[in-house]
């Protein structure tokens, strides 16, 4: 896989207007990313696409673009794009075009410049659950540059009460607010603010396996990353 990463590295067109995305499947099957830009922002390559294992996927992003990034796993769709993915399904559909992915999933979050700041701001999100280890980092970043990441399969230590099983397989670990659906644990209500959202047991667990990621809401001063960047590489299962 290294030598991909040095060829698009070194030849990979970057665009002179935004940034560019490079999109790395490292796991051993199959996997369909889906895409979703935030409000007012465009959705590159209509959402959603197959990758195969060791395949890449570069595109460009304008700049000040903000979204979210997932990864979906063992989907099956027919000619005309309608199926459905064990998680991060997106309504049944191949090319998501503006929806979510369902939780539980691992999200890639990013900001990359906006009205007030050119600074780019990116993190790997827990906050929905997990289904599939990933990475973003900077390609050539400057001074400050981090990662974010949550590198290790939570699917193998989850805890029984958060599990999502499909044949007797665990493909992934709810968050405590899709488990118990309470304000506490969703931050919501009375909770919706730093001072009152707190930790839970399951997100201890979650920052301890994966220090690099936000493991609840307000999980900000571990886990988001700035930079400045033209490219990011964003890695489903990346080497350790």
């Amino acid at each position: 896989m290294q030598n991909v990463f040095l060829t698009c590295f070194t030849f990979c067109h970057v665009t002179a207007d935004g940034t560019q995305l490079i999109l790395v499947n490292n796991c051993r099957r199959s996997l369909w990313p889906g895409i979703l830009g935030n409000t007012g922002k465009m959705t590159p390559k209509d959402g959603g696409f197959h990758m195969k294992s060791g395949e890449e996927v570069v595109f460009d992003v304008p700049k000040k673009w903000s979204g979210r990034i997932w990864a979906r796993q063992n989907c099956h769709f027919d000619k005309t794009g309608k199926g459905s993915c064990d998680t991060g399904d997106c309504d049944g559909q191949l090319k998501c075009r503006g929806l979510g992915g369902k939780p539980p999933a691992t999200v890639v979050e990013m900001t990359l410049g906006s009205s007030t700041s050119p600074l780019h701001f990116y993190d790997v999100s827990l906050v929905d659950g997990f289904n599939v280890p990933v990475s973003m980092r900077a390609v050539g970043g400057g001074i400050g540059c981090g990662v974010a990441e949550c590198d290790v399969d939570l699917n193998i230590c989850c805890p029984s009460t958060l599990e999502v099983k499909v044949g007797g397989k665990v493909v992934g670990c709810k968050s405590a607010c899709l488990a118990i659906q309470s304000a506490k644990y969703c931050c919501t209500g009375q909770f919706a603010n730093p001072k009152t959202c707190k930790p839970t047991i399951f997100a201890h667990l979650f920052k301890v396996i994966c220090p690099k990621a936000y493991s609840y809401a307000f999980d900000e001063s571990s886990s988001l990353n700035k930079c400045r960047a033209s490219r990011y590489v964003i890695i489903f299962c990346p080497p350790k």
